[in-house]
């Protein structure tokens, strides 16, 4: 297991890659389901917000960077738990990488989705359909291993 300084350099750099692979699925999706992918960016706004960030369409810095914030800091949540708890000897194995990053995402899913109390769920499963919601927790994961990698590189 990582110390704790190692974890947090890595799962800087890890939940950084995340957040940004995920965000990216987020406004294609958005904009595919909504006709405008700002809509997506905005939701999780709604645990500063409230309910109304929920139904902003446009990009504005009160919902969209409170959004995006929001869910980077989840990103980095999710990703430290990771480098925390995913063993190895650098480099890790892309395939090792690739599990552990596949179960991190479903355990995000899981918790956002079902566990979480509605004030502090995404959002963004108000704004996109079953097929969206499940490819953005597929490119969190690809990011994870993205992030993954770079963060051995970088010999975090």
């Amino acid at each position: 297991m990582k110390s704790l300084t190692q974890a947090l350099r890595a799962g800087w750099i890890t939940g950084g890659v995340a957040s940004l692979v995920s965000t990216l699925v987020l406004a294609w999706r958005g904009h595919l389901d909504n006709r405008g992918g700002v809509g997506a960016l905005n939701a999780p706004s709604h645990w500063v917000w409230g309910d109304e960030a929920l139904r902003q369409d446009r990009g504005s810095l009160r919902y969209t960077g409170t959004g995006l914030l929001v869910h980077h800091l989840a990103s980095v949540f999710w990703a430290l738990l990771y480098e925390r708890l995913c063993p190895g000897e650098r480099p890790r194995a892309t395939v090792r990488l690739a599990c552990h990053a596949a179960a991190v995402a479903s355990v995000a899913a899981c918790v956002d989705l079902r566990v979480a109390p509605a004030r502090f769920t995404p959002g963004f499963e108000h704004r996109l359909s079953s097929r969206s919601l499940m490819l953005v927790y597929v490119a969190f994961a690809a990011g994870i291993v993205l992030g993954g990698r770079w963060a051995d590189r970088r010999a975090c």
